[in-house]
């Protein structure tokens, strides 16, 4: 996967606030790391896309924003609606055109429409569809949520799977022994690569089922994982961690150590 310096695809639609954004946030990547761009290549030169990223750090965005501003094409990132009510990045995410996402609520369907909106306006959506930081114990994707998926067969746009690599060194992610531990220096090396877009062919013109979601989203993650992969030199589980599955069996563990617990209290 070649890396490409200084990509510009000569169309990006920068207005005075992305620009604003990027002065803010380059210096602080560039403080933080040695950046490695990869598979510039892999984005369409125009038309709107979905970019599909992996979750490993809540610094992840601003990696990605970087590589993804970098490469010509703005994107406009899917975040969760509290981060729009936080003083000034709050202010900046609306002016620079991100999309709040309302977890748990009737709102949660006006995402997907400005997302909807914003590929067939020709832009470059993001999303990350595990839908939190990744759970599985060497940060590799879990199971994805079914967002990315149904947009791009919604508006049959192309998705880019992206992967990052590194920031989990700079802030880790809970779950992983780092809540609330930062470790920005020695400065880390980040990598942030994109991959061919993801064949979703066999789902067009299909009802879009849940099935099709499943196995659309299923496609993408695999995607994902072997941009991964690759950065990382190394294979993944064949399995993927998938949360909810995790959570039964965590229950049904408990639930036998609580019978247990009640059987030797009997004797």
């Amino acid at each position: 996967m070649a890396r490409r310096s200084n990509a510009r695809f000569g169309n990006a639609d920068y207005g005075i606030w992305y620009r604003l954004a990027a002065m803010l946030v380059k210096p602080v990547t560039n403080a933080l790391a040695t950046t490695d761009w990869r598979g510039w290549e892999h984005l369409p030169e125009k038309g709107g896309f979905i970019a599909a990223v992996n979750h490993n750090s809540v610094i992840d965005p601003v990696f990605y924003g970087h590589w993804q501003y970098n490469s010509g094409r703005p994107p406009r990132i899917l975040g969760k609606s509290s981060l729009f009510s936080v003083p000034f990045i709050g202010f900046m995410l609306r002016k620079t055109g991100q999309i709040p996402v309302f977890r748990d609520s009737t709102d949660a369907a006006d995402a997907f429409r400005a997302a909807i909106d914003a590929v067939n306006a020709g832009q470059c959506v993001q999303f990350y569809p595990e839908g939190t930081l990744t759970r599985d114990p060497d940060m590799w994707p879990m199971t994805g949520k079914s967002g990315a998926a149904r947009v791009a067969l919604m508006t049959g746009a192309p998705v880019i799977p992206v992967a990052h690599w590194g920031a989990q060194e700079i802030i880790p992610p809970y779950g992983n022994g780092g809540k609330g531990k930062y470790h920005l220096f020695p400065r880390h090396r980040v990598t942030v690569a994109a991959g061919p877009a993801v064949d979703l062919s066999k789902y067009q013109g299909q009802e879009i089922t849940a099935q099709v979601l499943r196995d659309a989203t299923d496609d993408i993650m695999a995607a994902i994982t072997a941009v991964l992969e690759e950065i990382r030199g190394e294979k993944a589980p064949a399995e993927r961690y998938d949360m909810r599955k995790a959570a039964r069996e965590r229950a049904t563990a408990a639930e036998a150590k609580r019978e247990r617990a009640a059987k030797e209290g009997d004797r």
